[in-house]
């Protein structure tokens, strides 16, 4: 497979992927657990079908100490024993603010004050920040069929 157009040699997109980078460290620079932001990044990329970033965060993820069995269950979250109910929570609404289109309501209250038990106000912001900002790179990578597979841990920096 190859991409439809070089979105890293690309001025313009250059130009995106470095304010989508800076508002990236922002939230790794915040109180949400490391762990989770990694969870939250490779569920929404799973759903939104970006090899790419799927590929990157499982990588890294793993290079950060992820076990395989944790990583292999992300898809089947609810039927694994193996994360907390605090990620659980935050793999809820990674999912209902992925597919924000596929309910009328968005993302429901139920949800929203699950997340709200295990996150205080910061890590929430964080949180639907960070949703949105894998969202948009899963787009940008999906539009223009980036390819997956060959990302190596810290190649971005």
């Amino acid at each position: 497979m190859e991409a439809r157009i070089d979105l890293f040699a690309n001025p313009v997109t250059r130009k995106l992927f470095g304010h989508f980078q800076a508002a990236g460290k922002v939230l790794t620079d915040s109180s949400l657990p490391h762990t989770t932001q990694e969870l939250v990044k490779i569920r929404a990329s799973q759903i939104n079908g970006c090899g790419f970033c799927t590929d990157m965060h499982t990588k890294d993820a793993a290079h950060a100490g992820e076990t395989p069995v944790r990583l292999n269950l992300i898809a089947a979250w609810r039927e694994a024993t193996v994360f907390t109910d605090a990620e659980r929570a935050a793999l809820e609404l990674t999912e209902q603010g992925t597919r924000i289109a596929d309910a009328a309501t968005g993302v429901t209250d139920e949800a929203w004050s699950n997340a709200a038990k295990h996150y205080d106000d910061d890590q929430l912001a964080a949180l639907v920040s960070l949703i949105a900002l894998i969202n948009a790179y899963n787009r940008v990578n999906v539009i223009a069929r980036q390819p997956a597979g060959g990302y190596e841990p810290g190649m971005f920096g």
